[in-house]
């Protein structure tokens, strides 16, 4: 979420080109759910500037960003890390991958019965859902994606972790201040570092030659 439009269209625009840097600077196949998580971040900042220019409400556009931001959020950074991670690390990040799905089932259930309204409060945007039990949802939706993070082993992606488990609490402080919204900030900056990620990330083995003989 950006403060106007105008933001959202910008920071949706350049995490998208960011996104598209990541998935062509990929080398393995196991890499690219999370390498592509920018073009998804990115598409959902571009999704709310069509939110901010209608004057909130319902519709698809409300629906299509909270499907993103929490059922799809919710169960594809687990699944991405896990996919990304050594065999060793992917023990662990296995533990949160089952809180990503059950999260995500309750979240997608909740989209699925009940209305989603956009407010616009000062420079920010409200979703409202009245999901039940929002308080065990906000924190099963925590472990799964920034403890995935946390848990892959790998120091990028723990740092990414970090960054945004501070910037979430930071963030959601503005918002419920009604001050200004920056959630589109952190997302940048967890493009960048997935975009870093991706660049120092090994080559794949190649193939041992096969010694045809006749």
């Amino acid at each position: 979420m950006c403060w106007s439009a105008t933001a959202d269209l910008v920071a949706g625009t350049a995490i998208t080109c960011v996104g598209v840097a990541c998935v062509a600077r990929t080398r393995r196949a196991a890499d690219l759910p999370l390498a592509a998580l920018p073009l998804l971040l990115g598409a959902h900042q571009l999704v709310e500037a069509h939110v901010w220019h209608t004057g909130g409400g319902t519709g698809a556009a409300t629906l299509t960003w909270a499907v993103i931001a929490l059922p799809v959020l919710a169960l594809w950074v687990p699944l991405g890390v896990w996919s990304a991670s050594a065999r060793r690390a992917r023990r662990r990040v296995t533990a949160v991958v089952p809180v990503g799905l059950v999260t995500a089932g309750f979240l997608a259930y909740g989209l699925a019965t009940r209305p989603v309204r956009a407010e616009i409060r000062g420079h920010t945007m409200a979703y409202v859902i009245g999901l039940p039990e929002a308080q065990l949802l906000v924190a099963a939706y925590l472990v799964a994606t920034v403890g995935a993070l946390l848990l892959s082993g790998d120091r990028r992606l723990t740092l990414l972790g970090v960054l945004a488990g501070a910037g979430a609490v930071v963030c959601w402080l503005l918002w419920r201040l009604e001050f200004v919204s920056t959630w589109c900030a952190l997302a940048a900056v967890c493009s960048v570092v997935l975009y870093g990620w991706v660049g120092r990330r090994p080559a794949p083995r190649p193939l041992p030659a096969l010694d045809v003989r006749h």
